[in-house]
């Protein structure tokens, strides 16, 4: 007689299929003060499908970018865009305005968009367009998701692959097809519960050092999530689920400075790549790392973002070898301001950390891509 894991649940009638007692509800949920179902995955991205022509694109990038990192492909990985996205029009103009940029420069660069919907805090602040799509704490995640999965389909019919965070364990469900790069940031990296998540996403995962600058948390992450996982989760249907992976062997590590200052010099990228292999990584994390030229590598100040990229880029083309990517962080309009509602807000400027403003940018990407090619001529 065959085994199904069916035959496992609780027959009718027995405990685990009476409804709660009084005695359940007097202990349970005493600090919910509400619980709003989401619409399941399956119906959700029926409402909104990617279509053949973003998925060729997904798919496509996503090769690109897996190449890049396992130095099967010489080119840069370059990570740029908003530190997050709360204005859907800005968002698709910046993306407009970067693929113009991004095409001419394809031969030497990978450049994929920063579209960031949640927004890790220290304490408390704004925690993005999915949690709080208005930016006026009223926290309409039905309205959020929905609005984020436009603004990656918009992204993507600009000719432009997405990049985000994975934040909410459930969220990848709702957007996960639409992303080409994914990070598990600085707060999360020692998270195993982001482990888990990134042994069964579909895309490079990339791991960022932890807030002290302690980078064998990332190259465990990276162990971690190369490995297979089963773990409580929820199927496309919504439904509770034990979920099984199979590992992610593109999972890579990101410097990206700490309290202890910045760590993108050469020596801590040669030992980042050391350590890889002594831990017995044989993927991307062997090969290089992915440099943040933001966050504690610049003080989040995006005018000594941009001297950062300079000096990377000066590496690059003396011949340096392990650096396989880099972030930065830009928008429209240099530096940030405080969130609050759109019609008060400067337009394409951050509501979260400082960017560099788009005609940086530009120069930026332009002298990235002379550095891979004189470093490819070496």
């Amino acid at each position: 007689m065959s085994f199904h894991r069916d035959s496992l649940a609780a027959p009718a009638g027995s405990p685990a299929q009476q409804p709660a007692t009084a005695h359940q509800s007097q202990l349970s949920n005493l600090r919910i003060r509400a619980l709003d179902p989401l619409p399941a995955p399956q119906d959700f991205l029926a409402d909104l499908p990617l279509g053949s022509a973003r998925t060729a694109l997904v798919e496509g990038s996503r090769r690109e970018v897996t190449d890049v990192l396992h130095g099967r492909d010489d080119r840069l990985l370059v990570i740029v865009g908003p530190c997050s996205v709360h204005d859907p029009a800005a968002a698709l103009d910046y993306a407009q305005r970067l693929a113009s940029l991004a095409v001419p420069l394809s031969s030497e660069l990978v450049v994929v968009m920063r579209v960031y919907f949640e927004k890790p805090r220290t304490t408390v602040g704004w925690k993005g367009l999915i949690n709080d799509p208005r930016l006026d704490e009223s926290h309409d995640i039905h309205s959020g998701l929905r609005l984020a999965r436009q603004v990656l389909l918009d992204v993507l019919d600009a000719g432009v692959p997405a990049a985000t965070e994975f934040l909410e364990p459930t969220s990848p469900q709702y957007i996960a097809d639409a992303i080409t790069w994914g990070a598990i940031g600085a707060r999360n990296t020692e998270s195993q519960v982001h482990r888990q998540l990134a042994s069964g996403l579909s895309m490079p995962i990339g791991f960022k050092n932890a807030t002290d600058g302690d980078v064998q948390t990332a190259i465990d992450s990276c162990v971690a999530s190369s490995s297979e996982h089963t773990f409580f989760g929820t199927d496309s249907q919504g439904r509770a689920a034990a979920v099984e992976t199979l590992g992610n062997p593109d999972c890579h590590v990101i410097l990206r400075g700490g309290r202890s200052g910045p760590n993108y010099d050469a020596q801590t990228v040669a030992r980042s790549i050391e350590a890889a292999r002594a831990a017995g990584l044989d993927g991307p994390a062997s090969q290089g790392v992915v440099i943040d030229a933001s966050h504690g590598n610049s003080g989040k100040d995006h005018v000594r973002q941009a001297e950062v990229v300079r000096q990377l880029a000066a590496r690059i083309a003396a011949g340096e070898t392990g650096i396989t990517g880099l972030m930065m962080e830009s928008f429209i309009e240099a530096g940030a301001q405080q969130p609050g509602p759109l019609d008060t807000l400067v337009y394409g400027q951050s509501v979260t950390d400082k960017c560099m403003d788009i005609e940086t940018t530009a120069a930026l990407l332009d002298l990235l891509a002379q550095a891979v090619a004189t470093r490819r001529a070496l």
